[in-house]
């Protein structure tokens, strides 16, 4: 059906006369933002901000509690676990150690994995288990939960700041979010790839959340920061949602005290033995 040439004119004359053509409407910020000022940054002010938090942290002691979570993350069923009191140790530059408590008896651990940087351990005392291999390996267990590395706690505690020149921004402000975005990328034979996206609140300029991806753009982990507080003088998350869709779980720590940079966290306290008698798996990348 062909319109007559004419059309376009009788419409945009007849639209301010009849009111059920024409809706305005109020686009506000959400009701607890609405009163707070944007805030505005460059990505080398960004960049700075993540040198400025992570890079004077040298070590720290966290005491969180742990509500791990399995399932398909992102669509689907999903079994949520006990929450569990935890301890977790850090030590430039990529010593980790990550101890759960039975969340019955405090004071029995029910795992306890240690990472230095290439390769993990992981102890399982209540099944007899002994887990160690390359911090890449890939999953292997049907249970979700025994597929946590400690890497992955690693990864999203202590934020690497980029390179400015692998790296772009993106102002993703609308009505109803408001967030920078950096992108970083890398060049494999020229080609760009994607490697992390890293965004900040516009209200605070704090980190919000951080996401990393593989080469062929399928997301590996998204870390979710939240209720930034002060520990030793320094700002820091108290809640820290993981997520690793690729090994089907979550972690959420909700930090109860953390000592950063203490004398106390030395080499010798991310040394794990086998216990004698464990069931040991040894994985490869």
């Amino acid at each position: 059906m062909r319109l007559p040439r004419n059309f376009l004119a009788v419409c945009l004359a007849i639209l301010p006369a009849g009111g059920c053509f024409v809706q305005r409407r109020v686009v506000a910020p959400p009701a607890r933002l609405s009163n707070r000022p944007l805030l505005t940054a460059s990505k080398e002010e960004l960049i700075e901000r993540i040198h400025a938090t992570f890079d004077p942290i040298r070590s720290f002691s966290m005491h969180a509690d742990m509500a791990p979570s399995v399932g398909s993350l992102f669509g689907g069923a999903i079994t949520d676990y006990a929450t569990v009191r935890g301890d977790i140790l850090f030590l430039r530059p990529d010593l980790i150690r990550v101890a759960g408590l039975d969340p019955v008896i405090h004071s029995s651990t029910i795992f306890d994995m240690v990472s230095n940087g290439a390769d993990f351990r992981v102890s399982v005392p209540s099944k007899d288990r002994f887990i160690e291999g390359d911090n890449n390996a890939p999953p292997s267990s049907q249970n979700k939960l025994e597929n946590l590395r400690p890497v992955a706690f690693l990864n999203s505690l202590i934020i690497v700041a980029p390179d400015p020149e692998n790296t772009l921004i993106e102002n993703d402000t609308d009505e109803s979010k408001a967030v920078y975005i950096l992108l970083v990328v890398r060049h494999e034979g020229g080609v760009p790839q994607l490697v992390r996206n890293l965004y900040f609140d516009r209200y605070t300029l704090e980190i919000d959340r951080e996401k990393t991806f593989d080469a062929s753009g399928e997301m590996l982990s998204q870390t979710r920061y939240a209720d930034w507080k002060k520990y030793n003088g320094r700002s820091y998350p108290s809640l820290i949602q993981i997520l690793r869709p690729r090994e089907g779980y979550e972690v959420t720590l909700t930090v109860i005290d953390m000592d950063i940079n203490s004398p106390k966290v030395t080499p010798d306290k991310f040394v794990l033995p086998q216990p004698p008698g464990a069931d040991v798996t040894r994985l490869k990348e």
